[in-house]
């Protein structure tokens, strides 16, 4: 199938059409929460909330023996939400910090999970297999009901994030300042926490364990760089994750076996690398081209502040002498050069180049300048 094909399948093709509603509601959603687990400097805690989720997917699974997608993520919420609180206890009550209560909740739960796997394939029940696809994704086994569940889950985030976002905003950048004010900052911590967990067991089914944590944090470190406003940013957070869902959902349709969650991850982290260098504040590319101007014009005022001194000793600017002290300069390059002559400072006949009454006048005006300046 090519690309053109599967625009025109969008919106003829059941399956194809809910696939990429769902990625790409997953990918706003979560590129709206994880925001603020960038923000927090909680990166890691995408990673252990998905890897705790997987324990209570098997468990759910021994105590139903069902494996209705509802039951399944319903478990999945209940162990995410389970690893989170130990969390916060290690961190609240022992003197471990939260990178090391977060790998620590990870490990422990993924093995956890990993074992109860093993443990039901190896059961004598026919309905066991497929229970590992939750480690990779599958998102050709979303249906409707999967991608109105995402859509209400994202209405309600939204609506939450209106209704507390100056709490939000105030915990995000002072925590100290928020408890002056008499919020409960608590109370609003656990809120948009129980939130992330919530978008993580949601893209469990597409993404899977392993690759979840990239589609919670890809988006809004792409975002990060392209602006200061927190707002904005969850915003463009939105639009990159939601781009990754559909852009990955169509190369995952139109390529033979390319699975849906890893290629999405992968369009997304081509977002992160374009932004960390195009970003016109902070890509690295403008960072090397205002480096590059700097180091030209600190050159060029090295160059005048020479001048200056040269200008100082010698009345006559026109003296072979004088040229020839200018000449034998090193602490200039030839643009530089021609970035002078061009601003009329100095005039070049053949390889020798002497000072004109406007550099002059120059370089005497950055000498004051910088005699104030100290």
């Amino acid at each position: 199938m090519d690309f053109i094909e599967y625009i025109k399948l969008i919106s003829s093709d059941y399956t194809l059409r809910t696939i990429t509603l769902g990625t790409a509601v997953l990918g706003g959603v979560t590129g709206m929460l994880g925001s603020f687990a960038v923000l927090r400097k909680q990166s890691l805690l995408g990673d252990a909330i998905s890897h705790a989720a997987l324990p209570g997917i098997a468990i759910a699974f021994l105590i139903t023996g069902s494996k209705d997608t509802n039951v399944l993520l319903i478990g999945a919420l209940i162990s995410g939400l389970i690893g989170t609180f130990w969390i916060r206890g290690i961190t609240s009550k022992t003197h471990l910090k939260s990178d090391t209560a977060l790998g620590l909740i990870l490990s422990v739960f993924f093995g956890f999970g990993m074992l109860l796997l093993t443990f039901i394939q190896k059961m004598p029940n026919a309905n066991q297999a497929g229970l590992d696809k939750y480690l990779f994704g599958q998102a050709a086994t979303l249906v409707e009901s999967d991608v109105w569940l995402m859509t209400i889950v994202t209405g309600l985030c939204l609506f939450v994030l209106l209704l507390f976002w100056k709490e939000f905003k105030i915990l995000l950048f002072d925590k100290d300042y928020a408890l002056t004010l008499g919020f409960n900052t608590k109370f609003i911590d656990i809120l948009i926490t129980s939130f992330i967990v919530l978008a993580i067991v949601l893209g469990l089914q597409t993404v899977g364990v392993v690759l979840m944590s990239a589609m919670l944090l890809a988006p809004a470190a792409a975002a990060r760089q392209w602006t200061n406003s927190l707002g904005l940013m969850v915003f463009i957070a939105a639009i990159f994750g939601a781009s990754a869902g559909v852009f990955g959902t169509a190369i995952s349709a139109t390529q033979n076996n390319l699975s849906t969650g890893p290629v999405i991850v992968l369009v997304a982290s081509v977002f992160v690398f374009f932004s960390f260098i195009f970003s016109p504040s902070r890509g690295l590319l403008f960072k090397q081209i205002r480096l590059i101007k700097n180091r030209n014009a600190l050159e060029l005022q090295k160059t005048l502040a020479f001048m200056y001194h040269i200008v100082e000793d010698h009345d006559d600017i026109s003296h072979p002498h004088a040229i020839k002290i200018l000449n034998n300069f090193q602490g200039f390059s030839r643009k530089g050069l021609r970035e002078l002559e061009d601003k009329n400072y100095v005039k070049v006949a053949g390889d020798m180049w002497s000072l004109t009454s406007t550099g002059v006048a120059a370089a005497t005006n950055l000498y004051n300048q910088n005699q104030k300046d100290d």
